[in-house]
């Protein structure tokens, strides 16, 4: 298991961005982080990742803290899909996709690697672009087909964890569902899935557990029909929030304007 445990996070200037925060990312489970901007979702993933270290609390990856683990050692465990990823290149798409793979791997393996990820978020047709003439929303899909090889080359590890900072933001509907699809088929397999996302619905239809932050702290994690309350969203959020359910578990979330 992947976890934070009573985590507080200061930054230099003395903001306390995360205030005693207990999350846990479970194999074979979404985990989706909701809350609105500034919360501190994305400062508890990059403590998660490993690319922050808690100003007080534990952070663990199966009971060994993760300031243990050297870098190569991380990445076998975890792979981070971040806001805004950076192309330092003009790398072709399949070139970026396989970036994150150690040269350890032979060159034909990671070829049938790059090739699955590639496939899995729709962009094998395209390997051959340069990626910084893609559009925003397939430059995010290159970077998600990237930490996808990066896990997949790693074998047979126990333990895998995804962690995705708003891996929708800057797609359309059809693509939102296929990353969240992509997530839940990495659940299945026993992966480790956490996803900050402001969209209540996808994170209701596809998360385990979600998780609702505000101002820094944790208000309540659970299952999406135990936390996406109408009372609970519409104080977090400041806004007339209305929740619906089917019947069968599932809700629709909805402003009320």
């Amino acid at each position: 298991m992947l976890e934070v445990r009573d985590l507080t996070v200061r930054f230099p200037s003395g903001f306390v961005a995360v205030h005693g925060a207990n999350v846990k990312v479970r194999p074979g489970e979404i985990l989706a982080l909701c809350g609105p901007n500034g919360a501190g979702k994305s400062t508890v993933l990059s403590v998660l990742a490993g690319d922050r270290a808690p100003s007080l609390g534990v952070a663990e990856l199966d009971g060994r803290p993760l300031g243990a683990f050297d870098a190569r050692g991380l990445a076998r465990r975890r792979a981070v899909l971040e806001q805004s990823p950076s192309l330092s290149a003009p790398y072709t798409v399949e070139r970026l996709a396989g970036l994150s793979i150690g040269v350890e791997v032979p060159p034909g393996l990671m070829h049938d690697i790059v090739h699955r990820s590639l496939e899995d978020v729709g962009l094998a047709n395209i390997k051959d672009k340069r990626a910084d003439l893609l559009s925003g929303g397939e430059r995010h899909r290159a970077h998600l087909a990237r930490i996808l090889a990066q896990l997949a080359a790693a074998g047979e590890v126990e333990g895998k964890y995804l962690l995705l900072d708003e891996p929708t933001a800057s797609l359309d509907i059809e693509h939102q569902i296929s990353v969240l699809k992509i997530a839940r088929r990495a659940a299945d397999n026993g992966v480790g899935v956490l996803i900050v996302l402001h969209d209540l619905n996808l994170a209701a239809a596809f998360a385990h557990q979600v998780g609702l932050m505000n101002r820094g702290r944790m208000v309540s994690t659970g299952r999406p029909p135990d936390v996406f309350s109408k009372e609970c969203l519409s104080e977090v959020y400041r806004t007339p929030i209305e929740v619906e359910s089917d019947g069968r578990g599932r809700i629709r979330i909805a402003p009320l304007y």
